[in-house]
């Protein structure tokens, strides 16, 4: 299977009110109590303003719990997973991926009272097709729970993916995996940064401070890891057992590798990386 093969779904949200909303890959949905989410949910129990987000990913959709007081619910086929509060700023560690089939989303008080809101992964741009009802995904089946997400709108993913890449394609893990420079390197083709990537050849000042900006991403990898507890006790981080966490828990895919030649992510990237003003 290529990079491109997975074919591309939508997340259909319906709340208890007969709101539809679809969410589809690079989309996000942020649903609460507050008026400035996407979709607000009139509920007065164990609910924030900003309760939770489902995003649109390759493959599937991302449940996540943006709350930093209230836990979340994702129940699917008589499974019921807590998605606990988030415990810093920044973007949610956990989550629930969907790859198939409806799951209940929502707070205690809206699975008990039968209002929550049903997520069901559909095709792409499906139109009005009446698969709501369609049989759960149980979750050893089609959906997985990730112990820790990367936002793929983010410069820490695309540092990541460039990390994870050389044994992404090699499942023999022999090819040396790169170092920062070139990481950095890398960084610069995929967002067609011509005239950085002259730079970066050629100022060893700018080289350096580049190189510097995708070492304090690759800190915070290690960070995230360390703080998920996915690595025992004690476990030196070095760069094979970082982009094997990465992989091994399906952080970073083989699927991710098509989004490096997509050429609307690639621009996505760009903005992130670079200011053209």
């Amino acid at each position: 299977m290529t990079a491109e093969a997975t074919p591309p779904v939508a997340a259909r949200v319906v709340s208890s009110s007969g709101a539809v909303v679809e969410v589809v890959e690079n989309q996000r949905l942020v649903f609460g109590r507050g008026p400035d989410a996407d979709l607000v949910i009139v509920a007065d129990r164990g609910l924030s303003r900003r309760a939770g987000m489902i995003g649109g990913v390759r493959g599937g959709a991302w449940v996540a719990n943006l709350s930093h007081t209230h836990a979340l619910y994702a129940e699917t086929d008589g499974y019921q997973i807590r998605l606990p509060p988030m415990e810093a700023p920044g973007d949610p560690a956990g989550g629930w991926f969907m790859r198939a089939g409806t799951t209940l989303v929502g707070s205690r008080a809206m699975l008990d009272d039968g209002q929550p809101l049903r997520v069901t992964i559909m095709p792409a741009a499906s139109g009005p097709i009446g698969t709501l009802g369609d049989r759960p995904a149980r979750p050893d089946e089609d959906s997985t729970l990730l112990p820790l997400y990367l936002d793929p709108n983010t410069k820490l993913f695309l540092v990541a993916l460039l990390w994870c890449r050389p044994w992404l394609i090699d499942p023999t893990r022999t090819t040396p995996l790169p170092r920062t420079p070139e990481i950095a390197r890398a960084a610069l083709e995929v967002t067609d940064a011509h005239h950085e990537l002259e730079q970066f050849d050629n100022d060893p000042v700018f080289r350096d401070r580049l190189a510097a900006r995708v070492g304090e991403h690759v800190k915070v990898l290690r960070r995230k890891i360390n703080i998920r507890g996915l690595v025992r006790s004690g476990t030196r981080l070095s760069d094979e057992v970082v982009v094997g966490v990465l992989i091994e828990h399906a952080i970073i895919t083989f699927s991710d590798l098509g989004r490096l030649s997509d050429p609307s992510w690639c621009s996505r990237q760009e903005d992130l990386w670079w200011d053209r003003t």
